[in-house]
């Protein structure tokens, strides 16, 4: 909706529109796996608050990237139900951009914590004399604190440059709002300089976190390939590391491939989908993941059960 041709109050998310005939299915599917979600994040974060024996560096981090998970996916799930059986699939000018804000900040501080997770790998299997007091409690829990606060002042920023926007049109043809979906929709492409640079200088960032992560891992395999403990070790915490960073990476550039270069071709559905599986398969994969392959977290679920 636009007051005066330029001022937009609502947005309308047409990217539901192809679902009609079959949104009762897609609402269980959808709800089931939230309540998934929260179900195995909850329990986690539970069992690592809780357990004294896991206030450890690594399981805080842990419980920090479940509880991102949930932080993410709440952007995304309540409004997304609610639209399956909505008439009318929109949303306001201001919530549009929180639940980018929420969206973007999520998945930076996904991969800041990823990083956070290699380092403090990297200190206990090259540098285990110095572990500990380089990678205390007390400073992971300042780190994840700094990291999640930087990530969301960084996606503030993007958000607060496209509020500044002047738009032709209210229709997002997605099923969510994203930043550079709003960013598209500007009727002055000369207003866009300051926005590309700041996007340009969060994607240099963040890539640069993964050259981090990926520099780590490789001196990681050459320092655990000379002994047999430190392959243990490697195996048992560095490869659900791994996992977790291979999917996550590969959920998103999905989605940043199909907004900036995705054939319009494509059915609706599949477009939806790519949209959408960051929220879908880490949240779920990360939790059930670490928690059959950490033996302490695993001990600690079979004694519950």
């Amino acid at each position: 909706m636009m007051n005066n041709g330029s001022v937009i109050s609502l947005f309308f998310l047409s990217g539901l529109n192809e679902t009609m005939n079959y949104r009762s299915t897609l609402f269980f599917l959808s709800l089931m796996c939230y309540c998934l979600i929260i179900l195995v994040n909850v329990s986690l974060v539970v069992i690592i608050i809780m357990d004294h024996s896991l206030h450890e560096p690594m399981y805080i981090m842990l419980c920090a990237f479940f509880l991102n998970g949930l932080y993410g996916t709440a952007g995304f799930y309540p409004k997304f139900l609610w639209d399956l059986f909505s008439p009318v699939h929109v949303i306001s000018y201001s919530g549009c951009l929180l639940q980018a804000l929420v969206m973007y900040s999520f998945a930076c501080s996904e991969m800041s914590i990823l990083a956070l997770m290699a380092y403090d790998r990297y200190l206990a299997i090259c540098r285990p004399l110095e572990y500990h007091t380089l990678m205390s409690k007390q400073r992971v829990i300042k780190l994840v604190c700094i990291f999640w606060l930087i990530s969301f002042f960084i996606q503030a920023v993007n958000i607060v440059l496209t509020s500044r926007l002047k738009l032709c049109s209210s229709n997002l043809n997605r099923i969510s709002c994203v930043n550079w979906s709003i960013v598209a929709l500007a009727c002055f492409p000369s207003e866009l300089i300051v926005n590309n640079i700041v996007a340009y200088i969060t994607i240099i960032v963040y890539v640069l976190h993964g050259v981090f992560i990926f520099w780590s891992y490789i001196y990681l395999i050459k320092t655990c390939v000379s002994s047999i403990e430190n392959r243990a070790k490697f195996m048992q915490t560095c490869v659900p590391h791994l996992v977790s960073l291979f999917v996550f990476l590969l959920t998103i550039l999905f989605d940043l491939m199909s907004m900036r270069f995705g054939s319009k071709d494509l059915p609706q559905t599949v477009q939806n989908f790519v949209a959408i599986e960051f929220l879908i398969i880490p949240p779920i994969m990360n939790p059930l993941m670490y928690g059959f392959k950490l033996t302490k977290i695993r001990r600690k679920i079979v004694c519950v059960i």
